[in-house]
């Protein structure tokens, strides 16, 4: 990766990119700090050492926890995808038809996708704007002249907020275009590792830099620190770092194991013509559909209990909200599992089509040793897909779950207890990131010797 990124530098063109993907992220980061218009800065203070928000916060980059322009992230075009990709299943034939129609349908589909995304951002922040004021008993909406709030004022505060996130996908489009990766996973990728600052400081205070019981205050002094803390939490502390880096290897392995299998060319003729083909094999990866299904399941999970934060505490559709959803709870927890493990099939099947697969081969006359071809070669490319995405999904789930137990047994912070899913999707993201840097870099190399 080191070398990748070294080489990419040396890149004039690379260089532009990655410059305006960096600059692309000081503008995320800018536009979590504007303030939604009619809204108490009391409040948001207020708001701001809550850690309620949890997953949904850390996505938007700490703009849902300000109540800024774009707290509602890149969260409902994450939801409006799960549902158009779902709606392509024959559930609805012109999605079905576009989805295999190559490059015209995907963008049909990616148009549908975002007017479905600003549709829910409007339907949140609408719900958002009013939970908030019932909340804080009205306090949050500052109107002139002390005024209640109207209708008006709560759906002016959606369309800043809706606008707001066409303006985070609009950044998103531009980091594609302009600058290098996915552009939406990148802005996924920047809010998360924009908190983790806030979860380290949280780790060192509850861990390791004691109160002084002479001032009652945090030692300032490196020398002061263990002074002051007890050993059983200096180890917790340590053992949650050691905790970390492991899951961090545990990825970059997980994300390149590949299940190979051996390929034959059924004439010689054609084995000839492609030397170096002859014993070639078809990689298919153990986790093939990536941090999405994390990332999908978290969502999902993260808006109802967003929705329940700003409820009040006596409402009992807030207690219903938290034990079905919060995956601190038994249901919640069981819940999130299963929509990981459900999205990890779904998308494993949609980027590697056993179907698909066995029509290539047969093309390109070449077999699977001991397998015939056609149908009883999809089936074959079916059953082991499965067998790895078992594999595949079960890491995802211990991945993601590993923080939350370890939250449960250690009182770890609360702001700490996402660090498994959100070490999941930077550690995956950034793999891709370098991955498509390094190929860039060698294309251009080949390309220059060819001049």
């Amino acid at each position: 990766m080191l070398n990748a990124l070294v080489q990419a530098l040396k890149n004039k063109e690379l260089r532009k990119r990655i410059y305006f993907t960096l600059f692309a992220f000081v503008i995320f980061k800018l536009m979590t700090y504007i303030p939604v218009p009619l809204t108490d800065p009391r409040v948001l203070q207020r708001l701001e050492s809550t850690s309620l928000l949890g997953f949904a916060d850390a996505l938007s980059g700490g703009a849902l926890k300000r109540f800024s322009i774009i707290a509602l992230g890149v969260s409902p075009y994450i939801t409006a995808s799960i549902v158009v990709q779902l709606l392509q299943m024959d559930i609805i034939p012109i999605f079905s038809e576009w989805s295999k129609e190559g490059e015209t349908g995907r963008h049909k589909l990616n148009q549908v996708t975002r007017y479905a995304a600003l549709g829910l951002a409007f339907i949140q922040a609408l719900a958002m704007a009013i939970g908030f004021d019932k909340l804080y008993g009205g306090a949050l909406l500052d109107i002139p002249n002390n005024q209640s709030p109207t209708a008006i004022h709560f759906v002016y505060i959606a369309i800043v907020m809706t606008a707001g996130t066409g303006a985070t996908l609009w950044l998103a489009d531009q980091i594609t275009a302009k600058g290098i990766g996915n552009g939406t996973s990148m802005i996924i990728m920047a809010g998360i590792v924009s908190s983790f600052p806030y979860m380290i400081n949280d780790l060192l205070k509850k861990y390791v830099v004691g109160l002084n019981p002479a001032t009652n205050q945090y030692n300032q002094k490196f020398k002061d620190w263990i002074m002051f803390s007890d050993v059983k939490q200096l180890l917790i502390f340590l053992l949650v770092i050691i905790i970390l880096i492991l899951i961090i290897v545990a990825i970059i392995y997980m994300q390149n194991a590949t299940r190979k299998i051996p390929i034959q060319y059924a004439n010689r003729a054609n084995a000839a013509t492609l030397r170096g083909k002859k014993d070639s094999n078809l990689p298919i990866k153990l986790n093939p559909s990536g941090v999405i299904p994390v990332i999908f399941a978290s969502s999902l999970l993260s808006l109802p209990i967003t929705i329940a934060s700003f409820l009040a505490d006596d409402n009992p559709v807030k207690r219903y909200l938290y034990l079905f959803f919060d995956y601190n709870q038994s249901i919640g927890f069981t819940l999130y599992i299963l929509l990981i493990f459900l999205f990890s099939f779904f998308y494993a099947f949609i980027q590697v089509s056993p179907e698909k697969i066995a029509e290539n081969l047969r093309k390109q006359g070449s077999y699977i040793p001991g397998v015939r071809p056609g149908k009883e070669t999809e089936n074959y490319v079916s059953g082991i897909l499965l067998r790895t995405t078992v594999i595949g999904s079960t890491y995802l789930v211990i991945v993601a779950i590993l923080p939350i137990l370890f939250t449960m047994l250690t009182n770890i912070p609360r702001s700490v207890q996402i660090g498994g899913t959100s070490l999941l999707i930077v550690v995956g993201v950034a793999q891709e990131l370098f991955n498509q840097i390094e190929t860039k870099t060698k294309s251009q190399k080949y390309s220059g010797f060819i001049k």
